[in-house]
């Protein structure tokens, strides 16, 4: 058991780290529980904020993981709205950025998430131009887009990620004009590939997005601080009233770099290198979520993933292993979309390069089938897309590593579960 007058501290206050001081308390952990949030709100989770509070379906105390008073409750000691600016590892403490007050710990948890990743062109610095990321913007974005719908209005999107697509469909819902620049030839490119991307095209086209692929955003034009147009590097203007820059997340790994901790390069995914038991290269110090690039034996590679599964396991992973007890963080990576009527989950990794084909099991037409990204006959990733309650079905086939016929796979009649078994 783990002595009572030990301090586990939790430097970020996302989903990942109220999750792991949850299960501190949960599993019986009666030491000091010091969670520190540079966000004055109460943790939070991140996808209602592009997807139901951004369309105004969703209240905003929906989005925080716990309520305001869970904290005290469970004797979590909550700093909001203070920031870190250093670890010193030998003397095991963190410094609070504003006043410099120093606390103690025995084990620590980096879960500093990522940061949108900023347009480095000429005119980013107006009004009118957008990141979505926390709550904060979610809130601005939130009345910009219901402004624009009432007012005919203009959004220009820098990039057809998942946020970049996410908030074109709000942006349509709440009847704003959207345009979306994306350099690669479909959205979702490296993500789902060329074979996949054209069904997120057509979906948004349908409910009148405008697409500009193959192209980047070079300038944004504006006057008197607002935005009026943004310009593309085939040298076109695209009319505009605000901006929003979809273009991806960087790990937050200053503090852990500063510390000395072992850092990924960005061809690897970039973050806090960390084993199976989601810990650094000091084994005091934990990282998960956003920030941490962790082993995925099922696929002998390493990966930082930055979605809503990822957070929700790997804080109580990570707090289970400060805990001492015997964790293998090896969930496969899962993340879900809602755009329009469209609704899609996936399972797996398959980045570019790493399968040879791709079996669509019903109708990609009709928007209802379910796509298998396969090497050797192995599935390496499913995506089912308004097909439900087959994620099990699909996670299993990608753990088994089982060689499978691609004709029964892409066979509707034939059970998902008959082809493990």
């Amino acid at each position: 058991m783990v002595d009572a007058d030990q301090t586990f501290v939790i430097v970020g206050g996302g989903l990942a780290g109220a999750k792991a001081a949850e299960t501190l308390r949960a599993e019986g952990f009666t030491g000091r529980v010091i969670l520190i949030s540079d966000e004055r709100d109460h943790p939070y989770e991140r996808p209602p904020l592009s997807k139901g509070y951004l369309l105004g379906k969703e209240e905003r105390d929906s989005v925080f993981v716990h309520e305001p008073a869970w904290y005290a409750q469970n004797d979590i000691e909550l700093h909001l709205g203070q920031f870190v600016d250093r670890v010193d590892r030998g003397a095991k403490t963190v410094r609070f950025g504003d006043d410099g007050t120093l606390v103690r710990y025995d084990k620590l948890l980096l879960v500093t998430g990522a940061e949108p990743r900023r347009l480095d062109i000429p005119g980013t610095d107006l009004a009118g131009v957008h990141h979505l990321r926390r709550l904060a913007h979610a809130e601005r974005l939130k009345g910009v887009l219901s402004s624009l719908g009432r007012d005919n209005g203009h959004i220009v999107i820098a990039g057809a990620g998942w946020i970049g697509l996410e908030v074109a469909a709000a942006a349509r819902e709440y009847g704003a004009e959207v345009t979306v620049i994306e350099p690669a030839p479909t959205p979702l490119h490296g993500v789902l590939g060329p074979e996949l991307g054209g069904v997120f095209a057509e979906l948004h086209r349908e409910h009148g997005v405008r697409f500009h692929f193959g192209r980047q955003l070079t300038e944004i034009v504006g006057q008197d601080g607002m935005v009026l147009a943004a310009r593309t590097d085939d040298g076109e203007e695209h009319p505009a009233h605000d901006v929003l820059a979809a273009i991806g997340a960087a790990p937050r790994v200053g503090l852990a770099e500063a510390a000395g901790l072992e850092i990924a390069d960005r061809a690897h995914g970039g973050g806090i290198v960390v084993d199976e038991r989601l810990r650094t290269s000091d084994p005091d110090i934990y990282a998960a979520g956003d920030v941490a690039n962790f082993p995925l034996a099922l696929f002998d590679t390493r990966v930082r993933v930055e979605h809503w599964a990822n957070a929700l396991n790997g804080g109580p992973a990570a707090a289970r292993a400060m805990l001492g007890q015997d964790v293998t963080y090896d969930r496969v990576p899962y993340f879900f979309t809602d755009q329009y009527d469209l609704g899609m989950e996936y399972s797996g990794w398959a980045p570019a390069g790493s399968y040879d084909q791709v079996v669509i099991r019903g109708d990609a037409g009709k928007r209802e089938f379910i796509a298998f990204w396969v090497k050797e006959g192995r599935v390496l990733a499913g995506m089912n897309v308004n097909v439900w309650d087959v994620t099990e079905q699909i996670q299993k086939l990608i753990r088994s590593r089982a060689q499978v016929d691609t004709e029964a796979l892409a066979d509707p009649h034939v059970p998902l579960d008959s082809l493990t078994s």
